[in-house]
This record gives C-alpha cells, sequence and structure tokens, in this order.
C-alpha cells in the first residue's frame, strides 16, 4: 500500500499528541465504524479481533449483534469516553451498562462502570461475556447473541453523547483446564515498593496507543483531567504489582477527594482492581491490592481481583488525575512515578484448541518482552523492520514525545529516498 503524505499525517497524528491533550481519547487507529441499534432486529454485526467505535446517546439502550460458535468465550469490552467539556455534578453518579444476552433475553454477563466519586470525566470501561462452558446452564450452544450498552444516569445529568470504543475478543478452549476451582492460597504480602531513578515513559492516551513498560521506576507528567494509559507484560506464574506517586506541588492550600486514580484492566479489558488518594498538594501515593499469580484457573474465583488475572498477556495501568486538581492547584503539570513489579517465575499455560482474535491476545510474545525492559521502544522498532510498525511505532512517538515537525522531516526524507517503491505502514 502506497503511504501518501496526507495518510501518514492521519496515522501518526493520534499518538503523537492525544496524550499531552487532557481529557483526550486515542481510539484505535483501524477502528471500524458501527452504528448502535435501538432493536435487536437492526443490531449491526460485531467480529472478534476488530476494533469498533461508536456513541452512545444518554438514555435508550443500543445493540450489537454477535454471531458465536458454541467453544469459544467471548469477551466485548466497550470503553465509553465523556466529550471534552463535560461537567458533572456530585449527585450525577453517571455510569454505563453492558451486558451480553442470547435470543431469548437471557444474561450471559452484566457489567457497569462508573465515573466515581471524583466525578471527573474520563474514559471508563465495562466488560460483556459469554463463557462457553460445559457446565454452563444459559448462554450456551452457537448462535446469534447481543451486546447492550446503556447510560445510566439521573434525569437531571448531562445529556450529551459519548463516543465508544468496542474490542471484542475470542477465546478458544484450553486443551487441558485443570483444576475446577480458584487457588485459595497464593502470597498475598504486599511487596515493598521498588527504588531507584525513575526513567521517563509519557504514558499514551488510550489502551490502543498504552505504553508498554516493565519492572522498574517510570516518571511522566499528568495534567488535571488526562488520563495516562500503560501496559505491562505479565506471563503465566507471574505476579503484577504497581503503585503510582503524585509529586507535591508549591501550594498546600486546598484539598481534592479521589485525585488521584489507578486502575488495572486486563488482556481483555476486563476491571481487575483499583487504588486512588485525595490530594492536598503534598505527595500522595496509591498501590494496587495484592493480586495472585495469573493463572487459568482464576477465572473460577469470584473477586475481580482474582477472576480478572486469568490469562497471560498484557495487562493495562490506567491513571487519572481529576480536573477538580486544577481549580485547587494550577493546571500543572504533576509529577507522576509509576513503580512496576513482576514477581515469580514464567510458567506454562494451558495451551490452546485454536487461535484468538486477536492472534496472541493471551500469550507474551518475545517482543513484548523486548518491549517491555526498553520501555516500548523495541516494539516499536522490531514492529517497523517486521512491516507491521502500525502500532509499535505509534507507541514509541508517543513515549518519546517526538514533534510533529520531526515525524514529517522523516516521512518526506523515507518518501524522497524511496521514489515509487511500496512502503508498508
Amino acid at each position: 500500500m502506497a503511504l501518501s503524505l496526507c495518510t501518514a499525517t492521519t496515522l501518526i497524528a493520534p499518538s503523537a499528541w492525544a496524550a499531552d491533550t487532557p481529557n483526550s481519547y486515542a481510539f484505535a487507529a483501524d477502528a471500524r465504524s458501527v452504528t448502535g441499534a435501538t432493536s435487536t432486529t437492526d443490531a449491526k454485526g460485531l467480529e472478534p479481533g476488530a476494533t469498533y467505535r461508536s456513541s452512545l446517546p444518554a438514555d435508550g439502550k443500543l445493540y450489537y449483534r454477535l454471531e458465536l460458535d458454541a467453544t469459544s468465550t467471548v469477551y466485548v469490552a466497550t470503553t465509553a469516553v465523556p466529550r471534552a467539556g463535560t461537567t458533572l455534578s456530585a449527585t450525577d453518579g453517571v455510569s454505563i451498562r453492558v451486558s451480553i444476552q442470547d435470543a431469548n433475553s437471557h444474561f450471559c454477563s452484566r457489567d457497569t462502570a462508573s465515573i466515581g466519586a471524583g466525578r471527573s470525566p474520563r474514559p471508563i470501561t465495562a466488560l460483556g461475556v459469554r463463557e462457553a462452558s460445559p457446565d454452563g446452564a444459559l448462554c450456551q450452544g452457537s448462535g446469534t447473541y447481543f451486546v447492550v450498552v446503556e447510560r445510566v444516569q439521573r434525569d437531571d445529568s448531562p445529556a450529551d453523547t459519548w463516543d465508544l470504543e468496542l474490542a471484542p475478543v475470542s477465546e478458544p478452549p484450553a486443551k487441558q483446564s485443570g483444576a475446577t476451582s480458584a487457588p485459595e492460597v497464593w502470597n498475598s504480602a504486599s511487596p515493598e515498593p521498588l527504588t531507584g531513578e525513575p526513567e521517563s515513559r509519557p504514558g499514551g492516551a488510550g489502551f490502543d496507543t498504552a505504553t508498554t513498560v516493565g519492572q522498574g521506576v517510570w516518571r511522566s507528567d499528568i495534567r488535571p483531567g488526562q488520563t495516562l494509559f500503560y501496559e505491562v507484560p505479565v506471563d503465566w506464574g507471574r505476579q503484577l504489582n504497581a503503585t503510582a506517586d503524585l509529586g507535591s506541588t508549591s501550594s498546600d492550600d486546598g484539598f481534592v477527594p479521589s485525585a488521584l486514580a489507578m486502575s488495572l484492566y486486563n488482556p481483555v479489558r476486563g476491571y481487575v482492581d483499583d487504588a486512588g488518594v485525595a490530594y492536598d498538594g503534598s505527595q500522595r501515593s496509591a498501590a494496587l491490592p495484592p493480586l495472585p499469580p495469573v493463572a487459568y484457573r482464576n477465572r473460577h474465583a469470584v473477586s475481580d481481583k482474582v477472576s480478572g488475572m486469568r490469562f497471560a498477556g498484557s495487562y493495562y495501568l490506567v491513571v487519572h488525575l481529576a480536573q477538580r486538581v486544577a481549580d485547587e492547584f494550577g493546571d500543572g503539570p504533576f509529577g507522576l512515578t509509576l513503580r512496576v513489579r513482576v514477581e515469580g517465575a514464567a510458567q506454562s499455560g494451558p495451551g490452546y484448541e485454536g487461535q484468538s482474535k486477536p492472534r496472541d491476545v493471551f500469550q507474551v510474545t518475545a517482543q513484548e518482552r523486548e518491549a517491555a525492559e526498553e520501555g516500548g521502544t523495541a516494539a516499536a522498532e522490531s514492529g517497523a523492520v517486521a512491516g507491521g510498525g502500525g502500532d509499535g511505532s505509534m507507541k514509541v512517538i508517543a513515549a518519546g514525545g517526538i514533534g510533529a515537525g520531526t515525524v514529517l522531516l522523516v516521512v518526506l526524507g523515507a518518501w524522497t529516498a524511496l521514489g515509487r517503491r511500496r512502503v508498508r505502514a
């Protein structure tokens, strides 16, 4: 595919600038546009492995269609993004609800995600699941299923439309699923946070542009209203721990409850756990509670923080600084230090009967390991060499903070040197 100058600019812009703009979200560059239907009869189909962009009105339900086989478990993560300028009051309690239903309106799953007590507009993600299980009574077998998305809010809440990103993922059955109950004993002691000189790693502005990091101490700036995304590869048998430190400011005259929030999502963007702190101008630290090692059998647990750690792959740390911080302490930026620890020896997974969609979601690839060690740059370089640099190269632009002018010069130089040769994006 020939790469025109305007195409290059379109591909580079979301990653290069979105992370620097508060209240923005970087949607997947290859997201397909889909319109949610108000009736199941008109519902448009979603395909696992693709990413979609849609919109959600303030009232009513939207329906999307899934055609599923009898053996795959399917996850549909739905990220709702309030548009710039959205104002929430203390009584709004705005949230989204996502469910998957079969053709007879039986619920396969229901999940809700809320803006929270900080009432700061930010991306929120809820997960719909159709789990294929020989022991399941409902939602088994092949056929047509529906993803149902709705806003849950007070009548006097803002009636604006929100943007949506939907990411369906299919998980094939395991060759050997092993135990049918969650582990009862695991190392639940809180490890000591990592110390050392932080390395600069600005966060991405969405799941698709998340900055890859591994074990280490990482430094970034964050502005009020901004949400940063980090991707941490975690293999089978390994245990993840993370702490987010918000630096002090020169002013100590003010107080913001629920100022800093850090949430953990698994490889299908399912919620695992979170931590948050208030802010009064002094340094504050938020640490995730101890999490179990990644294991297939964790899916049998009731609690999110255990069942969410059910497969290997890229986990996402999502950090948000409340918009109200600007009212008390200015526009910033504020210093953010992320301390990530990944412990334990990697183990073999259960093995799958087939391939996930997208491919390799439930494993840590050699490229991801290298990217984690080098903070994201290795993935971009190896991806560009292999001809699949769309994802990786955009991540390194977001992480490195390359200016638009520099990127444009690189594109122009490559275009002149290669002439009419084909360039893979």
